[in-house]
């Protein structure tokens, strides 16, 4: 220290420890991890019984969100709760995800110490409401270590843009976030579950955003590698709600389902296609429309239910015939559910689309 001119106060010295505390953290040759005082805290706060309550909470619960995989789409239903003009009603989703962001930081894993010397990787995904990003290294071992998780949920006009645009989105927040670990090193990978990101630059169409993106995309050396989705678990958790499963729309009734079975019948566009994938070997393909053959990898047949994949890393989706009757009534259902609180048009749709698909669903 004396020869590179740097001093310490010995008083605030601490020699010959494992671990010391430093801002709300414990950094040992392990690693980071999460004040455990503070995390025992976040644990026991009671469920917020208003506004200023869940505000308190999550001023402290954002603090450890690098630890924590997916904060901020898990904190989406609490923050839409501390907007201006929101009402305040707590439901079960609100209850779901105070429950989930406790169980998170309860979890966190200890986060890796970076080596400047190592190659990063930088894991990214976008989802249709939050964008986020892990920066990775491995260890002496071959083990990948978590260096830090980051996601931020999309701002109105974000939620907007394509698929393509939110996971480039994803890329540039990453790029930020961990700027000064990236920016002048040796070249790093980003991993994505979006395959046509590897070729962005060289389209010769670029749009005005596109072209700023790629303008700072410039300042840093790295390549763009191809993860599917199935892969990218780690990625995905942060920007993808758990809780989106078929038990959101179970409500549906079993007349509803049995009333899209016979809808198929009188669809001229999916009876071929129904019938195709019931014949499996033995189908003919003639009868199908261009479109439904250039995607035939996209659908499944199960229990007599047609189901499809909007995008090949989505879940599948049970078509609705084109039937306005039936579309409307499956809408009702789940905007009139005792268990749905009050949907606006928006939710409705965004709950229904999670276990329903039919063309042009948002324009309806």
């Amino acid at each position: 220290m004396r020869a590179n001119k740097r001093y310490a106060n010995i008083d605030k010295c601490v020699f010959a420890v494992e671990e010391i505390k430093v801002l709300y953290c414990f950094v040992s040759s392990v690693g980071v991890r999460a004040d455990p005082g503070k995390v025992k805290a976040i644990a026991a706060w009671p469920t917020p019984r208003s506004q200023k309550d869940l505000r308190k909470w999550l001023g402290l619960a954002n603090y450890l969100h690098k630890y924590s995989a997916g904060y901020a789409e898990l904190a989406r239903p609490l923050s839409d709760l501390l907007k201006k003009d929101a009402d305040w009603v707590w439901e079960h989703q609100h209850q779901y995800a105070f429950d989930s962001i406790k169980t998170s930081i309860q979890h966190a894993p200890v986060l890796a110490l970076p080596d400047e010397i190592k190659p990063f990787r930088v894991l990214c995904d976008a989802s249709d409401y939050a964008i986020g990003c892990v920066l990775l290294q491995k260890d002496d071992e071959g083990h990948e270590r978590v260096i830090s998780f980051q996601s931020r949920q999309l701002k109105a006009a974000e939620r907007n843009y394509p698929v393509h645009d939110k996971e480039l989105l994803a890329m540039k927040y990453a790029l930020v976030k961990f700027r000064v670990h990236l920016l002048g090193t040796r070249p790093f990978v980003i991993y994505t579950d979006h395959a046509s990101l590897r070729t962005a630059t060289n389209s010769p169409h670029l749009s005005q955003r596109m072209a700023r993106w790629l303008s700072f995309f410039a300042e840093y050396n790295f390549r763009v590698e191809y993860k599917p989705g199935k892969l990218n678990v780690l990625a995905d958790a942060l920007s993808r709600r758990p809780d989106y499963e078929l038990a959101h729309v179970s409500r549906v009734t079993t007349d509803l389902y049995d009333r899209i079975r016979l809808a198929y019948q009188e669809d001229e566009n999916y009876t071929p296609l129904v019938q195709f994938l019931s014949d499996g070997k033995d189908a003919k393909v003639g009868r199908l429309l261009p479109r439904q053959r250039a995607q035939l990898h996209r659908y499944e047949l199960a229990d007599g239910l047609l189901q499809y994949r909007v995008d090949p890393r989505d879940p599948l989706r049970v078509v609705v015939p084109n039937d306005e009757d039936l579309k409307y009534d499956i809408l009702l259902e789940v905007h009139d559910a005792p268990t749905s609180g009050h949907l606006g048009r928006e939710k409705t749709y965004q709950t229904v689309s999670q276990t329903f698909w039919w063309p042009r669903m948002y324009k309806g």
